[in-house]
């Protein structure tokens, strides 16, 4: 229902409402588990004379009230005080970010542009020391936050929160072992999809699809957005993130499997080296090496293991292969809510610049890849990706999907 709103006076119209459209919906996480993220932002609040945080991106958003906004140019927040949470969402979404927010939704309308400020002075009036999120807001809009606060000074929480985000909780790993288990469903789609003559379109919605359907039938109420699969082939695998494309698969083509299930703006991958029918004796060389340092890498990350560290060793395995100059980035990174528009816990990748120390509840992926240029015998981009918990005693994989040239020469009798 519409209730509580603030009415211009000059024209009768809602500046803000509350638009309470029906009950609160399913989550993968209790209420206990949200109470604490937000507390352990208040804990640090409390310790850092901060009164009040304005959060504003979609993973800051997501983790500590669990609504992931659909952006469309519009602005949204979740406002953090030691007592409440409330998200700050637009009038074009109804009832969708209340319904889904551990905590308050104030709603705000479209026909005056500082509206949305305008809620947001609703919620932290005579604040005198506000949190945000420094590496998300923008020179214009940190300049608008300081018209709509003046005499308010702004501290950054957001490496703060990015710690807090790296240690995840059991059941936030709960929902990510889940992502993996249904990343290997599609990634089994798209080899099964994989022929001579197909689109990489064709594959990569016939994986995509797969994952969809797994994700519906496992929870009963859940938002399908973002679930993507980037599918490659030849020339196109060499790199990481390239976008699908029509290209049709030759028999012999290096193809790239790469499957992202999300799950409640959790992110998870698949990601594996294939070939279509028959691989040349130099490509199952390179693709035998890379895997060489996957397996090396799965080993080298335990509780204690600096980020660096495993960096550092596994670029010997390739310099000693004389490849370490195809490499093209990092050996891994952190899971939680992310995805490829947002979020990052850039703290915990597998970098050389990267000191931390791996600890029990981390969650990160082991990813080599090498990209040989057209022109040299095995060309093509050659990428394995597990995801590991780090534990108390080591590392469990979670990743089932087999990887290595005895499994993925697709089309082939093993």
């Amino acid at each position: 229902m519409l209730s509580n709103g603030i009415v211009d006076p000059q024209t009768g119209m809602h500046r803000t409402v509350e638009w309470r459209n029906g009950d609160k919906v399913y989550s993968p996480f209790s209420g206990a588990e949200m109470d604490r993220r937000q507390n352990e932002l208040r804990a640090h609040m409390a310790a850092n004379d901060i009164e009040l945080c304005i959060l504003t991106s979609l993973h800051g958003i997501n983790y500590y009230s669990g609504f992931l906004y659909c952006y469309f140019g519009r602005k949204y927040a979740c406002v953090i005080d030691h007592n409440t949470a409330t998200t700050v969402s637009a009038g074009i979404d109804g009832g969708q970010p209340w319904r889904r927010t551990h905590g308050e939704n104030v709603t705000y309308t479209d026909w005056r542009r500082d509206n949305f400020f305008f809620a947001l002075q609703g919620l932290a009036a005579k604040t005198r020391r506000i949190g945000i999120e420094h590496d998300h807001v923008s020179l214009d809009y940190f300049r608008l936050l300081q018209d709509a606060f003046p005499d308010a000074e702004f501290v950054d929480v957001a490496q703060a929160s990015m710690w807090m985000r790296a240690i995840k909780s059991d059941e936030e790993i709960k929902l990510i072992r889940d992502g993996a288990r249904i990343a290997d469903l599609g990634g089994a789609a798209c080899a099964k999809a994989v022929a001579p003559g197909v689109g990489e379109e064709e594959v990569a919605m016939a994986s995509t699809q797969a994952m969809i359907r797994e994700i519906a039938r496992s929870y009963p109420q859940v938002e399908l957005m973002d679930t993507w699969t980037w599918f490659q082939s030849g020339l196109n695998t060499d790199g990481a993130h390239n976008p699908v494309t029509n290209k049709k698969v030759e028999a012999g083509d290096i193809l790239s499997l790469n499957c992202f299930p999300m799950i409640f703006g959790y992110y998870t991958a698949l990601e594996r080296t294939l070939f279509c029918e028959h691989a040349s004796e130099e490509h199952l060389r390179l693709w035998q090496i890379n895997c060489e340092v996957h397996r090396a890498g799965l080993k080298l990350i335990q509780p204690g293991a600096k980020c660096c560290d495993i960096a550092k060793e596994l670029n010997e395995i390739y310099r000693r292969h004389d490849l370490l100059q195809f490499r093209s980035f990092g050996y891994g990174h952190s899971f939680g809510v992310l995805s490829h528009y947002y979020g990052r816990e850039a703290g915990v990748e597998l970098r050389e610049d990267v000191e931390t120390v791996l600890q029990p509840n981390m969650v990160v992926s082991m990813e080599p890849m090498i990209t040989v240029p057209e022109g040299i015998a095995g060309a093509g981009g050659y990428r394995e990706h597990d995801i590991l918990v780090v534990t108390e005693e080591g590392a469990e994989n979670i990743t089932e999907f087999p990887f290595g040239p005895e499994h993925n020469i697709l089309g082939v009798s093993h």
